[in-house]
């Protein structure tokens, strides 16, 4: 048994270890004082990497970063690189934007030619909408979908097929966040079909973020529970104060008391669980719902109070909240010298590559290499996804989500006018596709309430993570939002007295909405 002061952190996510730095950087907890419970063999939850020049690298996904990222690059500060101890992680990720710039010259392809800078595409009455949808008040935007307020012809108009696929939007998405992600971004607006503005690590997002963080914490002698499965949760009668954790480690069930010193923080559901992985033979298996996940720990806690949230919201058809991502390990440079002559940007300075015209509405990603601190020289490593997996491809006759890695290939190499040269780019290629069962789950229509506050008033002895919980103007899918939230719990149940770092609120600011709107305007051009 621990003693009463200690805190525990439910999931081994991002979320859980910035607040894991936050408690010992800002609140003064000792790392012997704090425990991450983790049901999986490896921490980082949907910020991953990993693999092997032999088994093939795998990424199951990767999130933005934009200048604007204030908790994530305060988190970050204190961190050294992954590559030197010289200068901190944010720094490292500063160094590498300014030195690997990101200006795409294809970010969209059509007609089997890439496209530089594409118009927008937009009607008077796309434009229009689009302005509306900024300045309606969210609150009368609730469980409304996009496709409700745009007309049918804004979904096939460059702009919403650079957004959809940038961002993973899909028509039936929330309407309430598709417009925060307007304001939150609209800087980015004036260079948004050119990707310019992005920043990006040095490497993957597990090797820049998640292994300097846990070295780190490892450092504090912060205790790192792997492969131990939170099972419940409960509260005192009034639903402020947890009382005990249940938890399962090596087939033994364990009840941890938590008086009201102690501090525990939880976080909510998950877009990597269940996730299922393919080979270049073998399709991803369909996916097996975990009865011991964050989904069901959250639907468990659910049933004691109405603050705690509305899982069963988030938890729609997979065919709603699923695509099909892939990572290709590649044995020579072919593939990408060709493509860098295709786009005319070298590996890393393009970003995504969306083909248009495709029935998965296939896009791909060559990263700066090495793409892994690990990954051998003369290896190379690039990833894709199909944001359309149910839909049936253009020279592969089935759906994506029933393909194995090859034809995943092929079907890329149709949409490349390259089936001649396949063998030769792809010779000896380790393909490794992904079926992502609850990918964009966090986009699915939502109300008030759905998404728990992060300290639940009264204010108690627990705080909610991650991407499930509520924090008015920010956006999900992205690590600033589990950073943020991360930093708030502490900082509220700590009585820290330093403030978390405001939301960017560029749309507030008459140069930014003056110089978007004027990109709106000009379609773009």
């Amino acid at each position: 048994m621990y003693s009463a002061d200690h805190v525990y952190l439910v999931g081994g996510g991002i979320a859980s270890l910035a607040a894991a730095v936050f408690l010992i950087r800002d609140a003064g907890v000792p790392g012997e004082n704090i425990h991450i419970l983790e049901r999986t063999d490896r921490l980082g939850g949907s910020l991953d990497g990993a693999g092997s020049e032999e088994t093939g690298y795998l990424i199951r996904g990767g999130r933005m970063f934009e200048k604007h990222f204030r908790c994530t690059f305060d988190l970050l500060d204190t961190i050294p690189a992954a590559n030197t101890l010289s200068r901190s992680a944010t720094d490292d990720i500063r160094l590498f934007t300014e030195t690997v710039v990101t200006s795409s010259h294809a970010r969209l392809v059509t007609a089997h030619r890439p496209v530089e800078a594409p118009d927008f595409g937009l009607s008077i009455r796309d434009r229009w909408d689009l302005v509306r949808l900024v300045i309606t008040p969210e609150r009368v935007l609730a469980d409304r979908t996009i496709d409700s307020f745009f007309t049918e012809g804004f979904f096939s108009t460059n702009f919403w097929c650079m957004w959809c696929t940038m961002f993973a939007f899909q028509s039936w998405h929330s309407l309430v966040e598709m417009r925060r992600y307007m304001r939150r971004f609209m800087h980015l607006l004036p260079g948004f079909n050119r990707l310019e503005g992005i920043h990006r690590t040095r490497y993957n997002q597990f090797d820049s973020i998640v292994q300097p963080v846990t070295q780190w914490l490892d450092s504090q002698g912060v205790n790192l529970h792997r492969g131990l499965s939170v099972t419940d949760i409960l509260f005192d009668e009034t639903r402020d104060h947890v009382t005990q954790l249940k938890w399962q480690h090596h087939g033994r069930e364990v009840v941890q008391r938590v008086s009201h010193k102690g501090c525990v923080f939880i976080t909510l559901g998950s877009m990597t669980e269940d996730t299922t992985n393919g080979s270049l033979a073998e399709r991803p298996p369909p996916p097996t719902p975990s009865t011991q996940g964050a989904w069901a720990l959250w639907r468990q806690i659910a049933k004691q109070s109405n603050r705690f949230g509305r899982p069963e919201k988030f938890l729609n058809p997979p065919a709603q909240t699923a695509w099909e991502s892939f990572t290709v390990t590649l044995k020579t440079p072919d593939f990408f010298e060709y493509m860098e002559a295709f786009t005319g940007n070298s590996a890393g300075t393009g970003g995504l590559v969306t083909f248009k015209d495709s029935g998965w509405l296939l896009s791909i990603v060559l990263a700066h290499q090495p793409h892994f601190a690990n990954q051998e020289p003369g290896t190379f490593v690039f990833w894709g996804y199909g944001l359309h997996p149910t839909q049936t491809g253009d020279a592969v006759q089935k759906p994506m989500r029933e393909c194995a890695g090859a034809e995943i290939l092929a079907e890329l190499a149709h949409q490349l006018q390259i089936t001649d040269r396949a063998l030769e780019f792809f010779k000896n290629a380790t393909v490794i596709p992904c079926h992502l069962p609850h990918i964009t789950a966090q986009f699915m229509p939502r109300a008030p309430g759905d998404r728990p506050s992060v300290t639940p008033s009264p204010r108690g002895n627990f705080a909610f993570l991650g991407q499930f919980c509520e924090l008015p103007h920010d956006t999900v899918f992205t690590v600033e939002y589990s950073v943020r939230t991360a930093q708030q719990a502490v900082y509220q149940l700590k009585n820290v007295q330093r403030r978390v770092p405001g939301v960017y609120r560029g749309d507030l600011n008459p140069w930014v909405a003056g110089h978007a709107l004027l990109t709106l305007l000009s379609n773009g051009r």
